[in-house]
């Protein structure tokens, strides 16, 4: 066991709950979101614990719970809650959220180690620990704790992309397909695993013979990642059309969760761009909604520049085909919103950023990291939406 995995995931899950437990004694509990005072304040455990359950975590336990007995709450994939579900029914003397906490905290764990393996492949191990330090010094890793199917999705993707890097193919389509049931974008690891496919297995046996780009293509049809990557979603649209009669109910249901969300056309991304603009003009920057548009634009600008980065310096195109299409796909609703949250994905951000070469220059990256981290804990324990 990796004792610099262990050392900062122990400071990390410490350091949030008494970010969380201090906050509660200097800002009220706000709630924006339903279902806080019959499921969270009820469940008896402290508000500090509790509280990582907020916002969407409320939905992932009804799920849990009574399964999609919530209208509109087909939105959120299965698989995540699903092992809460199996896990509670196991130790029922365990609260639900106390079990949705442990699911998320020991996938986020597990996700470290399997990236700290990932990486190895390619960097060396001072640059690996830089790394793993800005990921979970992201000021919105929080999520990686939380009643949220953040963590386990990572753990996944983080277990496809090794083991397809290891040439074991059907074993990363399974992890490929229980990503797909678990995000939607979990469907994007087909594009990135199949280019890893053709650099593995097809591209050096091609560089012996000479075969045409026909035959090139029909070698994805070879690949068991075709067929495994998909099976999740396919499954959960099974699933939607059965029961509710709409194989996209998890796309259509979209606009209830407000952020002026789109769920039957598609906006392009400059359209989006230029709504906030107009937000950060026109309403008046005493507002709260103000400061989360702001940080929800910052945050994308900011991913989207390190992927662009990533290409330059080189990081392993599957991760960024994987990263490119995972940040692009949610703004096609039209919003930023959640956008700080889905960016936490885009593996390749991490990897750029360990590879600065001035040291002050990630010092000062990590503080403005580690400060903004605290605050967005103590707003998202405290019932405030930053994304």
């Amino acid at each position: 066991m990796n004792i610099f995995i262990i050392s900062i995931f122990f400071f990390w899950r410490v350091f949030l709950f008494f970010v969380a437990w201090t906050g509660e004694k200097f800002l009220p509990f706000s709630p924006r979101f339903p279902y806080s005072d019959i499921l969270l304040i009820t469940s008896h455990l402290p508000s500090w614990l509790w509280s990582f359950a907020n916002f969407d975590g409320v939905h992932y336990l009804t799920i849990a719970k009574s399964s999609y007995s919530a209208q509109f709450t087909q939105v959120f994939f299965p698989l995540y809650p699903i092992l809460v579900g199996i896990i509670s029914k196991l130790f029922p003397i365990l609260n639900l959220i106390t079990v949705g906490l442990i699911v998320s905290n020991l996938s986020f764990f597990l996700s470290l180690e399997i990236f700290f393996k990932l990486l190895k492949l390619d960097y060396k191990k001072s640059d690996i620990k830089i790394i793993l330090l800005f990921l979970i010094s992201f000021p919105t890793s929080f999520y990686f704790g939380s009643f949220y199917s953040e963590s386990v999705f990572l753990f996944f993707i983080l277990c496809s992309f090794y083991l397809a890097r290891t040439k074991r193919w059907w074993l990363s389509g399974f992890f490929g397909a229980a990503a797909s049931a678990t995000r939607l974008v979990g469907i994007f690891l087909l594009p990135a695993l199949l280019w890893e496919w053709h650099q593995n297995e097809f591209k050096v046996k091609s560089s012996k013979y000479k075969v045409s780009n026909f035959h090139s293509l029909l070698s994805i049809f070879r690949s068991p990642i075709t067929y495994l990557v998909p099976l999740g979603l396919i499954i959960y649209m099974l699933y939607l059309q059965i029961n509710f009669g709409d194989f996209l109910y998890f796309w259509h249901s979209q606009p209830i969760f407000g952020a002026e969300r789109s769920g039957s056309s598609i906006i392009l991304l400059p359209q989006v761009i230029v709504r906030y603009i107009r937000i950060l003009i026109l309403v008046d920057y005493t507002q709260e909604i103000y400061w989360i548009a702001l940080l929800e634009l910052l945050i994308t600008v900011f991913a989207f520049t390190a992927l662009i980065i990533g290409h330059i310096r080189k990081v392993r195109l599957s991760y960024l085909i994987f990263s490119w299409l995972t940040v692009l796909t949610p703004t096609l609703t039209g919003t930023f919103s959640s956008m700080p949250r889905y960016v936490l994905l885009a593996l390749p951000m991490y990897i750029v950023l360990g590879l600065i070469k001035n040291r002050l220059s990630k010092i000062c990256i990590l503080a403005v990291f580690i400060s903004l981290l605290l605050f967005l804990t103590v707003l998202f324990t405290r019932g405030h939406w930053v994304g």
